[in-house]
């Protein structure tokens, strides 16, 4: 029996290979010699660096970057074996890299990530893939812009720094400077945000209070992006604030358009098909994913739903483990996931499941793949009879 293992990450609890090592052990006590693949997954935001680069046998590269402080901090970022890079945005501007006391996002910059894409770049990589979630920023992609050569200036022409405080002072936006390997690279945005730029469904409104906006600071924010967007429109001949998907990451969508004429795709999709997943399906009998909550959300852009369309046309049975079953969960079934399982066996606090989740996950996998073993038996019989 050959078993695909494709999780996303348990928040807070274990990684996506952490979690597909603790599956191994629960299917290996049931059925020793089960051929086991594990492919950590990721839909674009947190792990999809480690997602891409063990899925496609790629390589970690190391360098400092700045963080959305404008700290020093060590970063990376993947190369794959075709020459592609794949980079993730959190790893230089995510809001796990703040201090919660300290979350402002009219102080945090996307610098970082611009130097993450440099380094890319001097790697020789014309093709970039980007995931773009989790971020601690607010700043319209105006960090990342000025890594790479981009000078915004006020009305005096004094050169503006970093942060979204200000881009309501931008007047005019030069790119005479912007690195020029920009233009023969590739840019794929793995990102499932269809948040436009402002608005009430805009980068600002949504994600703002997250990272540490209050009320006015949100107004604040979103009148900043619409001065910005503005001026994009009236000096580069873009306009970007209606489009979908320029609201994610705080702006960093409508920066990487205008910038680097980047294509936003689908997350768990460009995951997918940068791990060469379909390579191990033809001969696979059962796929397990899992991630720690599933429920009717999970339908739009999540890993097990992912996982479970792309095993559609091998007519592979696909069963989520997941830390907790939210409401409308049964509307995945509907996507092609067989069944899911809770890896809580007994009543806990969430902070107990979160810190024993390895555990508790070697067990539901143990349980899952005895009840597998009792329907093949069962199976076995009806046909002797």
């Amino acid at each position: 029996m050959q078993i695909i293992i494709a999780t996303d990450s348990f928040k807070g609890s274990m990684s996506a290979i952490e979690a597909a090592n603790s599956i191994e052990k629960g299917i290996k006590k049931v059925v020793n010699n089960a051929i086991i693949i594990k492919i950590p997954i990721a839909d674009g935001g947190e792990g999809t660096v480690d997602a891409i680069v063990m899925g496609s046998k790629g390589a970690y590269r190391h360098t400092t970057v700045t963080g959305p402080l404008g700290e020093k901090i060590e970063s990376k970022y993947g190369i794959l074996p075709d020459g592609s890079a794949i980079i993730e945005m959190a790893e230089a501007s995510g809001i796990t890299l703040v201090p919660k006391e300290k979350l402002n996002p009219m102080e945090t910059t996307t610098y970082g990530t611009g130097e993450l894409i440099k380094a890319a770049l001097d790697e020789g990589a014309k093709r970039i893939i980007m995931g773009i979630g989790g971020s601690a920023t607010n700043d319209g992609g105006m960090g990342f812009a000025q890594a790479l050569g981009v000078v915004f200036r006020d009305q005096e022409g004094t050169v503006l720094g970093r942060g979204a405080k200000y881009l309501t002072d931008i007047h005019t936006i030069d790119v005479s400077g912007i690195d020029k390997r920009l233009e023969e690279t590739e840019f794929i945005v793995a990102c499932d945000v269809t948040n436009t730029l402002c608005g009430e469904k805009g980068a600002s409104a949504v994600y703002g209070p997250q990272k540490g906006a209050d009320e006015q600071m949100v107004k604040d924010l979103d009148n900043a992006l619409r001065h910005y967007a503005d001026v994009i429109k009236n000096q580069l001949g873009k306009d970007i604030l209606d489009t979908e998907g320029t609201g994610a990451a705080g702006g960093l969508g409508a920066g990487l358009l205008v910038f680097c004429r980047a294509t936003l795709k689908s997350g768990i999709k460009t995951v997918l098909e940068a791990v060469h997943i379909e390579q191990y399906l033809e001969k696979t009998d059962l796929i397990i994913t899992g991630e720690g909550k599933i429920d009717g959300q999970s339908i739009y852009g999540k890993v097990p739903v992912g996982i479970a369309e792309a095993a559609k046309p091998y007519h592979i049975p696909v069963i989520a483990l997941v830390g907790g079953i939210g409401e409308e969960a049964e509307k995945v079934y509907e996507y092609g996931i067989d069944s899911i399982m809770s890896l809580v066996d007994q009543p806990m606090t969430l902070e107990k499941a979160i810190d024993n989740g390895k555990e508790l996950l070697e067990r539901s996998a143990e349980r899952m793949m005895r009840m597998i073993k009792t329907g093949m038996l069962i199976q076995k019989d009806l046909k002797q009879k």
